[in-house]
């Protein structure tokens, strides 16, 4: 079997993106955990005699996972794991990925990419298929567990393999070394960083921000959800866990009119300076409404991983007031830092980038919540709108 491949990752590349079950989430998005340190355990399976040592240094390292430093996640291929609760969750900071289909082990160079044909006539199920069972892989001893060290930008810090002779544990006293040092999420690059946004003053006046204002209360606004990919299909979901706002989208030709004019005056413009981007459509006329009654909020995500969003290159957020607390804007692959423009100014950023909004804890948030993007992706658009949903049409 000497044909068969293994991702081999490196210190430096960006960990793999990925969607799978998690003792947590039936479809657990891995690229929204940014923002923190995050361990793979790329164990195969809990029964796997490799596996008793590491699982009681988990458990005596138990502190450290706390979802706010440092996350641990296993990865099984075995079924049997989840259905005799051999791993669990353990809330804050462990979770454990179901991997039946070998996706995240094979993307995380655990198990193997490609497989050599079976010989001739080859029945007995030892030499692999290409989509052979992963349970089978590992019987085969095919499996190479390892850790996998990422950054709070999910850039992988170190590979390290499981050390199967001797006591079987033996590259845990350098991993847990590697682990005292990392430092503060905020630091993971060397000195703070930046997200990298751009903010432009004054777009809109305060006049502008009263009449979007107003036109909310005229009928309220509606609650809002997120969406999601499905079955090949971008659909609609609501989960008050995930995101709580109210939204009203203008009618008013002559405010969207008005709205338009400052766009292209003001933002465009800069847009082009900071970005090298022509913009040349904007989706969205939205007023949002952050209310701390309802404890509203949005947690991590991305504005462009589905394929009725594909299109959306820039996000814009321009706050209409501020006398509120809290439903601050971040970017945890970028650090800590929170984010809260002056009334009028414009904040914008690709929409690839992780973000999140905070509890909003006192008043309302009134916010313009566009997405800017240009012909091309315009094109895009057109062509992906076969896979939207029919709610979302």
């Amino acid at each position: 079997m000497s044909d068969l491949r293994f991702r081999d990752l490196k210190p430096g590349d960006p960990g793999p993106w990925f969607h799978q079950r998690c003792t947590s989430n039936e479809r657990y998005a891995f690229d929204t955990v940014g923002g923190r340190w995050v361990l793979l355990a790329l164990l195969g399976s809990a029964a796997a005699p490799w596996w008793a040592p590491r699982a009681a240094w988990i458990q005596q390292q138990r502190t450290r996972w706390n979802d706010t430093h440092l996350a641990l996640f296993g990865v099984s291929v075995d079924p049997l794991d989840e259905r005799e609760h051999r791993l669990v969750e353990s809330m804050p900071g462990i979770r454990h990925f179901w991997d039946g289909d070998g996706a995240v082990s094979r993307l995380y160079g655990a198990l193997p990419l490609a497989a050599e044909p079976a010989p001739a006539g080859d029945t007995s199920g030892a030499t692999l298929a290409a989509h052979a069972p992963p349970i089978q892989l590992l019987a085969n001893g095919l499996f190479r567990p390892l850790w996998v060290l990422m950054s709070p930008s999910l850039q992988v810090r170190a590979v390290v393999p499981f050390m199967l002779d001797g006591e079987g544990a033996g590259e845990l006293p350098d991993l847990q070394a590697l682990l005292e040092r990392l430092p503060a999420v905020g630091e993971h690059a060397g000195p703070a960083v930046e997200a990298p946004i751009l903010v432009v003053p004054e777009v809109f006046e305060p006049a502008l921000r009263q009449a979007l204002m107003a036109q909310y209360e005229v009928t309220g606004g509606e609650a809002s959800g997120f969406m999601r990919e499905e079955g090949g299909r971008t659909v609609g979901r609501h989960d008050p866990r995930h995101k709580v706002r109210r939204d009203h989208l203008l009618e008013s030709a002559a405010l969207i009119a008005h709205v338009q004019r400052r766009i292209l005056a003001r933002l465009v413009p800069m847009v082009q300076r900071a970005y090298q981007f022509p913009v040349t459509r904007m989706e969205r006329y939205l007023v949002a409404c952050y209310d701390a009654a309802e404890g509203a909020h949005f947690r991590a995500h991305r504005d462009n991983t589905t394929r009725g969003t594909a299109h959306r290159r820039f996000a814009v957020t321009i706050n209409l007031n501020d006398d509120f607390d809290g439903g601050t804007l971040s970017f945890p692959e970028f650090g800590t830092r929170r984010y809260k423009p002056a009334p009028g100014a414009a904040l914008v950023f690709s929409c690839s980038l992780l973000h999140q909004v905070d509890v909003v804890t006192r008043g309302r948030r009134m916010a313009f919540l566009p997405f800017l993007y240009d012909d091309a992706a315009a094109a895009l658009r057109d062509a992906n709108r076969v896979y939207l949903d029919d709610s979302l049409r």
